[in-house]
């Protein structure tokens, strides 16, 4: 049984259980189920803090986990990233109270307060900085205030609670972060059942951004057709029952949908169909 780690709260729990759904794995029924079963895929899924999750890979003691990079990167865990997952995206930032800090370089000898010591200690060490790092577990934005800190580094998504806070970002990011896959660093050979679990992830993902498109179009028009809907490969082409037509099928961008329609019927396309793909392997 491959023994994968799922967040059991917090922002990236319900798109992860979501992504594991589609991807045709059990979930659980209660949310206070802390192991969940999965003998038909051979998979036991263990809910757990996401910031636990990469210690737990790190070490061995679970095979894969779904976590998001910033806490991979700040737990310092011989993990490695396997799969972005498309979800969870956020960014990770200095900020500070507006003129208080405008570059990085104002950073030396500042205290700098943070959920992530990890990833900030190791981002002043990249740049050269000598500064204090003071480790706080939440409402890292109230720290200035407090006197605790002369500057912040956290996660920032719309911005809106910094700004609340009266403070403003600085600098470039130190990560942009999302849900990750993730295995042992130190794992060796293939491991087979991760692999079936990221072709699975992989076939989600591709789901979610393509959708299947159906049309018929005369011969002679065939290369321009499909000069517009090249696929993955190349379309599939099929021939009609009057030999003038022919059915062509291809993967298409989500996001480009009907453009992509508009301009097979400008070209000649007609009975153009667009279908929802649930799963694939690519």
């Amino acid at each position: 049984m491959l023994k994968l780690a799922v967040p059991n709260k917090g922002a990236l729990a319900e798109s992860a259980a979501e992504m594991l759904r589609e991807a045709g794995y059990r979930g659980r029924r209660d949310s206070k189920e802390l192991v969940v079963a999965d003998p038909d895929n051979g998979v036991e899924l263990y809910f757990l803090r996401p910031r636990d999750i990469a210690v737990y890979v790190g070490s061995g003691t679970l095979e894969a986990g779904i976590t998001g990079r910033d806490l991979l990167l700040d737990s310092g865990s011989p993990a490695t990233e396997v799969l972005p997952l498309g979800f969870g995206q956020s960014t990770f930032r200095y900020a500070a109270r507006p003129g208080a800090a405008t570059g990085l370089d104002e950073l030396a000898g500042r205290r700098v307060a943070t959920s992530f010591p990890g990833l900030v200690r190791a981002d002043l060490a990249k740049r050269g900085i000598d500064g204090e790092v003071v480790r706080l577990d939440g409402a890292v934005e109230t720290a200035i205030t407090l006197g605790v800190a002369d500057v912040i580094a956290d996660v920032v998504e719309t911005g809106t609670t910094l700004r609340n806070a009266g403070l403003e970002v600085f600098g470039d990011p130190i990560l942009t972060s999302e849900a990750v896959l993730i295995r042992p660093s130190a794992e060796g050979e293939s491991n087979g059942q991760v692999d079936v679990l990221v072709r699975r992830l992989q076939g989600v993902l591709t789901a979610r951004h393509y959708v299947m498109m159906d049309y018929d179009i005369r011969v002679e028009l065939v290369e321009q057709a499909c000069a517009l809907t090249p696929g993955l490969e190349s379309p599939t082409v099929s021939p009609l029952h009057d030999r003038g037509y022919v059915a062509v099928r291809a993967m298409v961008p989500r996001r480009r949908t009907n453009q992509v329609m508009d301009d097979l019927y400008e070209v000649g396309a007609r009975a153009i169909l667009v279908t929802d793909i649930a799963a694939c392997r690519i």
